[in-house]
């Protein structure tokens, strides 16, 4: 039931209520998909097999899964890689270049009397 090409309905994740297609079987629980979900592996109880299947050849790529679910009516959503973009600069690390930390001096503590009492009580 599970052959490359058959149509299928994603049941859960992210990806879920979308429909793909198997590109590849790779294990006797997993299979590759693709279609509007992500192409990635994925475990076959995670999937509801359709009445369709499409003319795929085992592996194919984006272009031909795009295509077949054209021939169908499906239309995929093709969405962009992002670009790389130059990391901010954190704002604590912009500052301790500017200005050199001065560590304020304490003044020394003086001998309380309390230490002296103690002292004098032994003594006693």
């Amino acid at each position: 039931m599970m052959d490359v090409g058959r149509l299928c309905l994603k049941l859960a994740g992210r990806d879920a209520g979308k429909k793909c297609v198997i590109i590849e079987k790779l294990d006797n629980n997993f299979v590759l998909i693709d279609g509007e979900t992500r192409r990635r592996k994925c475990n076959i109880h995670h999937l509801e097999p359709l009445k369709e299947t499409l003319a795929l050849k085992s592996k194919a790529g984006h272009t031909e899964v795009v295509a077949a679910f054209k021939k169908l009516g499906i239309e995929l959503k093709e969405t962009k890689p992002k670009q790389a973009k130059e990391k901010p600069q954190k704002a604590r690390a912009q500052q301790s270049k500017q200005k050199p930390i001065v560590e304020e001096k304490k003044p020394a503590k003086k001998e309380t009397p309390k230490k002296e009492k103690k002292a004098e009580t032994k003594k006693n």
